[in-house]
């Protein structure tokens, strides 16, 4: 969702920072996204990361770094690659942008596939568009533990939690 007005982009970005994260996403909105995260990893096997980042360093943006390339570098730092069945998914948002991208690890992607995974993206923008971030955080979250439970379902297997389930605000 990144804008096609690049002067438009980088005011964005220079206006967007981390106090501007903390209204969009208070205390109390974190803890309700982290506790949607335990209890979806609860009923399956997949393990999901939200990282909210507010806006990228100006030379990124000048250079024309979008959503997508950064959402795969954070996926990677976050080591949400790193899980015994390559079933780490990471939701990722770019709050100046008002994009989200999902990044999911080769063993769900293959089940679950990309239009899915957009379909789940557009749900949590549209959301966004409306000022309702949480809301639409949330939205995206109890769609992707529907899609997990069907494809990756805990299948009697202890619980184990790879990853945290604590958001990342980067």
């Amino acid at each position: 969702m990144t804008s096609r007005h690049p002067f438009r982009r980088l005011f964005r970005h220079l206006c967007t920072d981390r106090a501007t994260v903390r209204r969009t996403f208070p205390q109390k909105s974190l803890e309700r996204i982290e506790t949607l995260i335990a209890a979806g990893e609860s009923e399956h096997r997949g393990q999901l990361r939200f990282a909210v980042e507010a806006a990228l360093p100006f030379g990124r943006v000048l250079h024309g770094t979008q959503p997508r390339e950064r959402a795969l570098e954070v996926f990677g730092s976050l080591g949400v690659w790193d899980t015994a069945e390559n079933c780490g998914v990471l939701v990722y948002l770019l709050l100046a942008d008002r994009d989200v991208e999902i990044v999911a690890d080769r063993g769900i992607h293959a089940r679950v596939g990309t239009e899915a995974w957009e379909k789940v993206c557009r749900t949590m923008e549209k959301a966004f568009r409306n000022g309702k971030f949480g809301e639409g955080v949330e939205a995206g979250l109890a769609e992707i533990n529907a899609l997990l439970v069907r494809h990756f379902p805990r299948e009697g297997r202890p619980a184990g939690n790879e990853l945290s389930d604590r958001p990342v605000l980067l």
